[in-house]
């Protein structure tokens, strides 16, 4: 039957057992410290899904799905991993054997060790060079290379590498039938056999030895490295949030127990926050993909949880030197709370402020404020990442305890506080003109047709901007002629909140949506189309935290619809080209990006994309309320994404979203293209093809 003997020519091999206790003893105590860190933080539960956690971890994890987006980083990783994973695999079949007597390395499952080492450790190995050539040759800007790189890539090599010597010394002396599964091992066993017997066996002993010792220091070396990534990223995989994404935390501002809002210091995050910047593999692809960064802003979402990382460790460090000096503080010295504190014996316990510990101030000292303010929160930086680390969250979550606790931010944002304060909207046009523009289209609103089947929500920029009344227009006459029963708000329409909400304003949102919220239930309204993806975001799937629950459909989305269904009649052009914008709200932030593309089909338009499209597209820098901010620094993110469009050739640029269709309209004029290139929302290229 197949197998080979085990510990061959080894004595005393049980040294490996004591040594083995030692690197485990290493490397619990540095997971241990890790999880002293992570205690920092707040409680969250990340335990609603255990299932769909444990096929994520499958799918995103063991089958690489997004690491793999990214040809070559992605094999290199996915053969090294595998090879880590079938090389752990075969060392635990050998330890079940020889330590607890298991029958189980011989037959069918050896010859499949044998075979599956020796592919997947030499394809490791190649994985291994393809990295060094990537992090030391071509260099990429993405990748920020560490000493400790270089050793955990020498280590892993030399630990492949000395296992296949060992395999070819032990088959250059004793013939082994089996051994042409071990392909590596048989190959190499050829150059050995022209050495003496004795040689043979005492390099077989040395290189087994070294072999083993440079796996204990792995073991030891893993959780005070980037090797810890291997542990941490299934886990970040398994507890990442599901459903839809970039919902805030509520506010009770009822709460008199709160003192503060939103976020200042790192103790104040959630421990999954914490464990984030710990999961993060420094790959760099949020850095490759953030339209803030690529434009030229000092924002660099990778550098802030790095940052957010070392701070981690600061705070770590100062919490455990306030204990040890509160633990030799005599009694008579101490208050009582202290020494209960310092009894205690856990860093997170010590109730003592960031300025008692001297701490950096991790808003304006660790983390820029005007890095804060970049964030476009078109959430690219999570589409990519491998192992969904959760960057814009944090960054929301500071901008509240500026805004509502310290009162700073951009002078811009004050007038569209004010305005959407005082007037509904966020350029201050009087709220009682709101309904002029579309009951002037002879709309209804609900006052006037209560039993309206539809409401239709055009947002602010539908109901006061110039440029989105005419999508309005549009929308308005395709529902007419598709017989919909429909009605707006009027007057009583107030911004949705999202522009509020994401500047940190939360009050603010507060008080605009549950307005809105009482004044539909008031109509028992139930179904809403709207206009703009910021305002079928939030009302969809962030209005529900206040008790508003309506179902919500974009445009595209309800048009695509009355098309299919026979509805709506257009009349297909032809020989026109077009290339689509997809909106962050509407394609990341909720998934919707055939229906828009089935529209402009539907009229023969010839689709072609860009370069960053679907999950990948380039935000048009107007999303997390940058809308009503100014572009200081770098380049301006539109004329970015713009120049993108210009560069297919199309002679129409397709948009779905008021902000995107007034970005993408000024970055043409920028580059004065517009007598031969203009963008248009969907809905307006679907009217004009109306039979």
């Amino acid at each position: 039957m197949a197998t080979r003997e085990l510990y061959w020519n080894i004595e005393g091999h049980w040294l490996l057992y004591p040594l083995f206790l030692i690197a485990l003893g290493f490397f619990v105590y540095g997971f241990y410290q890790r999880y002293q860190l992570w205690k920092l933080g707040k409680p969250e539960n990340r335990w609603q899904e255990v299932w769909q956690g444990i096929k994520d971890v499958l799918v995103y994890g063991f089958g690489h799905k997004r690491i793999l987006q990214d040809a070559y980083p992605g094999i290199m990783h996915f053969i090294v991993f595998w090879g880590f994973i079938l090389l752990a695999f075969a060392t635990t079949i050998v330890a079940l054997q020889a330590d607890f007597g298991l029958k189980l390395f011989h037959g069918g499952l050896y010859v499949f060790i044998k075979v599956s080492a020796n592919l997947f450790g030499l394809l490791a190995m190649v994985g291994i060079l393809m990295v060094a050539w990537r992090r030391y040759v071509t260099r990429p800007d993405r990748l920020d290379t560490k000493a400790e790189d270089g050793v955990i890539l020498a280590l892993i090599f030399v630990i492949l590498l000395t296992g296949f010597l060992i395999e070819g010394v032990r088959m250059a002396i004793v013939p082994d039938p089996w051994g042409v599964y071990g392909f590596v091992g048989y190959g190499l066993a050829v150059a050995f056999r022209g050495m003496g017997e004795g040689a043979l066996l005492g390099f077989h002993r040395f290189l087994w030895w070294f072999h083993l010792l440079l796996v204990m220091v792995f073991i030891g070396y893993f959780p005070y490295s980037k090797l810890m990534h291997i542990l941490l990223a299934p886990l970040n995989q398994f507890f990442r949030k599901r459903g839809p994404i970039g919902i805030p935390e509520p506010i009770d501002f009822e709460d008199e127990s709160l003192e503060t809002y939103g976020k200042s210091s790192l103790r104040e995050f959630s421990w999954k926050a914490l464990f984030n910047t710990d999961a993060c593999l420094r790959c760099g692809r949020c850095q490759d993909n953030c339209p803030a960064y690529l434009s030229g802003k000092h924002l660099n979402p990778k550098q802030v949880i790095q940052d957010m990382r070392g701070y981690m460790e600061e705070t770590g460090t100062a919490l455990q030197e306030h204990r040890r000096t509160l633990a030799v503080a005599s009694t008579s010295e101490a208050t009582g709370e202290e020494t209960a504190v310092a009894a205690e014996g856990g860093v997170e316990f010590v109730p003592v402020s960031d300025e008692e510990l001297g701490l950096r101030a991790l808003i304006g000292e660790v983390i820029p404020e005007e890095d804060l303010w970049a964030c476009t929160t078109c959430r690219s930086c999570e589409a990519q990442c491998p192992v969904f680390v959760e960057h814009v969250d944090k960054t929301i979550d500071m901008r509240r305890n500026l805004v509502l606790m310290e009162s700073r931010f951009p002078a811009e944002a004050q007038l569209a506080f004010k305005n959407m304060e005082n007037n509904g909207n966020p350029w201050g046009i009087g709220w009682s003109t709101r309904a002029e523009f579309l009951t002037g289209l002879g709309v209804k609103t609900y006052a006037e047709n209560p039993e309206a089947d539809i409401l239709y929500w055009p947002g602010c920029s539908g109901a006061f901007d110039a440029r989105s009344q005419k999508v309005s227009g549009a929308i308005v006459k395709l529902l007419q002629k598709a017989g919909v029963n429909f009605a707006i708000l009027g007057n009583e329409e107030k911004c949705c909140g999202d522009s509020a909400r994401k500047l940190g304003n939360e009050y603010l949102f507060y008080s605009l949506a549950t307005e809105n919220i009482e004044v539909m239930q008031g109509y028992g309204v139930k179904k809403i189309v709207t206009q703009c993806p910021h305002c079928f975001n939030i009302l969809k799937n962030e209005y529900p935290q206040l008790g508003g629950d309506f179902e919500v459909v974009h445009h595209t989305t309800y048009l695509n619809e009355l098309i299919q269904a026979s509805r709506i009649q257009v009349t297909p052009g032809q020989g026109r080209s077009i290339t689509f914008h997809d909106s962050c709200y509407l394609g990341r932030y909720n998934q919707i990006y055939d229906e828009p593309r089935q529209l402009l089909k539907a009229v023969g338009l010839a689709i072609k994309e860009m370069k960053h499209t679907h999950e990948k597209s380039f935000c048009c820098g107007a999303g997390g309320g940058r809308m009503w901010l100014e572009e200081k620094e770098g380049e301006r993110i539109n004329q970015m994404r713009t120049d993108e469009a210009l560069a297919t050739g199309t002679e129409l640029v397709g948009t779905a979203c008021p902000f995107c269709l007034t970005m993408v309209s000024d970055g043409i004029a920028a580059r004065e293209a517009g007598e031969r290139v203009k963008a248009l929302d969907v809905a307006e290229i679907l009217e004009q093809a109306l039979h």
